[in-house]
């Protein structure tokens, strides 16, 4: 069932963590290619000759493109270990509802906070928080949004957490001080290995960050 198993990523790609830390929990061996998203490689022109982005799966030579579809496919085929996804129908409709609510949300906002000043990133902020309260009150008093074990909404919000500290710094203000549950969920998904391993350093990702202001002239 393994077969050969290539990830075609970009290292701060909040996309690409999602399924390296899928991968992680299903003890999946895969080889990482790192893209030049400047250059990028035939071989992902070719896995991905519609959308052209990262991460793209390679199982057994055929391409799976979508961090969340990655993710589904990934608990499908290797389904005899760390389920992701509930078996109950509702809750499994559940859990994608909340992971689409961070792909539209989240990601969104998070860039308007470093993207943008003054007025318009005090709304981009105040919306950003506003989100992640939403998630908070879906968290309740669940030791992860999967329950006891790491689901799909664990990793499909967990690598935002990488760039927590990015946006914190660009934008002046504390995810902690207004999110406290949902920053000790976070820390929780830390202590795993599959997520630890998965992440990059949140400095690393804030250093990467002020190289993309210059780059898109954002003072």
């Amino acid at each position: 069932m393994e077969g050969a198993v290539v990830l075609l990523d970009f290292w701060p790609s909040m996309f690409g963590m999602r399924t390296r830390v899928a991968l992680a929990e299903k003890q999946i061996k895969y080889e990482y290619k790192e893209e030049d998203l400047r250059n990028k490689s035939e071989l992902l022109l070719q896995m991905n000759p519609v959308l052209k982005k990262i991460p793209v799966l390679i199982h057994n030579g055929k391409p799976v493109c979508e961090s969340l579809i990655q993710v589904q496919y990934i608990d499908e085929v290797w389904n005899d270990r760390a389920p992701l996804l509930p078996s109950d129908p509702y809750k499994r409709a559940t859990a994608r509802f909340w992971a689409d609510f961070v792909d539209k949300k989240i990601y969104d906002l998070g860039a308007k906070v470093w993207k943008t000043k003054g007025e318009e990133q005090e709304t981009a902020k105040k919306e950003f928080i506003e989100s992640l309260k939403l998630l908070e009150g879906e968290l309740g008093d669940k030791t992860y949004f999967g329950g006891e074990n790491l689901g799909f909404v664990d990793v499909a919000l967990i690598p935002f957490y990488s760039w927590f500290y990015a946006y914190e710094k660009c934008g002046n203000f504390s995810i902690e001080a207004e999110c406290p549950k949902l920053i000790a969920w976070a820390k929780r998904c830390m202590q795993k290995e599959s997520v630890a391993k998965s992440l990059p350093d949140q400095e690393k990702v804030y250093e990467f960050l002020l190289q993309m202001k210059k780059i898109f002239g954002i003072e």
